[in-house]
């Protein structure tokens, strides 16, 4: 890994996720109008800013890293596999909160380096919550008063089970892994905060088995395993960044509880 100073990157990531988070508001405050994707997922002028802010704000920096973005034109994969350290970004996370109105959008601002995320920034706009991570520095909340604490999972897990789920992505094989919990409650929860729930050891586990982009998790990944937890594909390894064509995830678990034994993911063989 490179020489980075972990805790002034640290740092310059929760700035510039503020910075795009007060970009979002700005917009949140209007009578904004909704485009869709090509995939007929929302795209709104609060996405492109808040993906602006970021774009410059990493382009300041004096770790000069390549930038992928949700919001950045697509790269090759003859481009992208000669990567080893890069910033992975999701501008908006949670587009379909913003339009909604409830306030469960984040910032997603990650350092990716030797396919894993070794930094991570999850800022929630609306709140004023910043979760950050990094490698060898620990896992931390801040609340909009500037409180700045250290943040652990619980482990062992509670009974019932606290298990978090997405709000406007159920996936159809949720049903199945739920009923192989056991006793449990679920609470519903919108974009990358549902990561942060399992983070902060106010959730036990979030199955995601449905489709999601790598700028989806990597920024809240990290957030989730420099707090003790992980994030676990169906072979039981973490999620990786970068080894493909593609940017989709496989299915996967994010759990706090890292000593027990989970039902494997519906369908894994």
């Amino acid at each position: 890994m490179p020489d980075f100073d972990m805790n002034s990157l640290l740092a310059a990531c929760r700035h510039i996720a503020r910075t795009a988070g007060q970009r979002i508001l700005e917009v949140y405050e209007t009578d904004f109008q909704v485009e869709s994707k090509a995939d007929d997922s929302p795209l709104t002028v609060a996405d492109l800013a808040s993906h602006e802010a970021i774009k410059a704000g990493l382009a300041a920096l004096p770790v000069k890293l390549p930038l992928l973005s949700e919001e950045s034109r697509s790269l090759p994969w003859s481009t992208r596999s000669s990567w080893d350290s890069y910033w992975l970004v999701d501008p908006l996370d949670g587009t379909k909160e913003f339009v909604k109105r409830n306030g469960e959008f984040t910032v997603n601002i990650a350092l990716i380096d030797n396919h894993k995320a070794v930094l991570g920034v999850v800022y929630v706009p609306v709140q004023g919550v910043t979760y950050s991570a990094a490698r060898g520095i620990g896992a931390f909340r801040e609340d909009a008063d500037g409180e700045r604490r250290t943040i652990k999972v619980t482990s062992p897990a509670q009974s019932p089970l606290r298990v978090v789920g997405s709000r406007s992505h159920p996936g159809q094989g949720l049903a199945t892994f739920l009923k192989q919990l056991g006793d449990h409650e679920v609470i519903p929860v919108g974009s990358s905060l549902k990561f942060c729930l399992v983070a902060e050891g106010r959730a036990d586990i979030y199955p995601r088995l449905g489709l999601t982009s790598e700028w989806d998790t990597a920024a809240a990944q990290a957030v989730v395993e420099c707090a003790g937890g992980q994030v676990l594909a169906a072979d039981g390894k973490p999620l990786a960044y970068n080894t493909k064509d593609n940017i989709l995830n496989p299915h996967f678990l994010v759990i706090g509880d890292t000593a027990r034994n989970w039902p494997a993911i519906p369908g894994a063989s």
